[in-house]
């Protein structure tokens, strides 16, 4: 049977946009690195991208270039994933946990209250432990070049506020497509959804999802803000973006284009972060403005909802990590 007819169509979609293109073009003697990702263009995230275009762009003299495809018009977070695997993009981002699906221990980011606060949650990610979580993603043919901030994960819904776990049982909220995401919703007293980003808006208009769960940018630069008038700051989960590229462009490059990149990508984490926190801010006061309930509930219910999931992972290669963490 053909490859093409076995391929899902928004795949087969993606690889046909960027056909002619191999991972790591190189067009009038300049390498051309793809990034495709799920994001709006007012997206810190994507701007940070643009940055470390820019800035690769200087650190290479003009020798390197990037070229972004934003807004999943290469497809959704797992079939960019898909398509660094074989080698037909250069980079994406992609939040930690569908990561899960390909290095088991990236479930560690949707286990919910492991971290205490921000700086915890940094000084983590900076750490050994953040660090071998990247080098684990080689096995599957990717590169993790670097963390950028997505903040934590609350819960917004269309027809009640949402102050305790109580709140949440019966409600189908969306989830990202994480075995340890669903269980995390479950645990907290909801049926869990997954349901893809790019569908997610029209999901809760019709009313096939109750509600959602993300972060304060996200929430309000998807426009859920417009169906989903409560959002409850429990902060269940911080999942950071992973920038990833394919293992096999990475090493196609020579160590010199390797180190412009590996810079170039440093230098924007360090401009995402301050654009996370100003995004933040501007995008909680953009849904109030708009009339939004925005709730602070009492996290100690949610944390006291979770424990058992929490306990179940003792005695596991995760329940050890998750012993390690808190001990920082």
């Amino acid at each position: 049977m053909s490859l093409f007819k076995t391929l899902p169509f928004a795949l087969l979609t993606s690889l046909f946009l960027i056909a002619g293109c191999s991972d790591n073009a190189v067009t009038d003697n300049k390498v051309v690195l793809r990034l495709g990702h799920t994001l709006d263009t007012q997206h810190s995230v994507h701007k940070a991208m643009v940055f470390f275009g820019e800035r690769l762009a200087v650190l290479s003299n003009g020798q390197m270039d990037v070229k972004i495809y934003p807004g999943s018009q290469l497809g959704t977070e797992r079939e960019m994933i898909e398509l660094l695997q074989i080698g037909s993009l250069s980079m994406t981002k992609v939040s930690a946990s569908p990561l899960e699906g390909f290095a088991p221990a990236m479930k560690i980011f949707s286990i919910p209250y492991i971290f205490r606060d921000n700086d915890h949650y940094w000084t983590v990610l900076n750490s050994d432990i953040g660090k071998n979580l990247l080098k684990g993603i080689e096995d599957f043919k990717l590169k993790g070049l670097a963390y950028y901030d997505a903040g934590s994960r609350s819960f917004y819904t269309n027809d009640k506020p949402i102050h305790s776990p109580a709140d949440l049982a019966g409600l189908k909220i969306r989830v990202l497509n994480s075995p340890t995401a669903v269980q995390t919703v479950r645990e907290l007293g909801a049926a869990a959804t997954p349901v893809a980003w790019g569908e997610l808006y029209t999901a809760l208009q019709q009313g096939v999802v109750d509600g959602a769960e993300n972060n304060p940018p996200s929430y309000y630069l998807s426009r859920h803000y417009e169906i989903a008038r409560y959002y409850s700051l429990d902060e269940h989960t911080s999942v950071p973006d992973v920038m990833l590229m394919s293992l096999r462009t990475w090493e196609n490059l020579n160590p010199e284009q390797q180190q412009w990149v590996a810079q170039a990508m440093a230098e924007s984490v360090v401009f995402q972060r301050e654009a996370w926190q100003a995004s933040t801010k501007e995008s909680l006061e953009m849904v109030i403005a708009d009339g939004v309930e925005v709730i602070y509930p009492d996290k100690g219910p949610f944390v006291e909802a979770v424990k058992p999931f929490h306990d179940s992972l003792r005695d596991t290669e995760i329940g050890a990590l998750i012993e390690q963490i808190k001990a920082m």
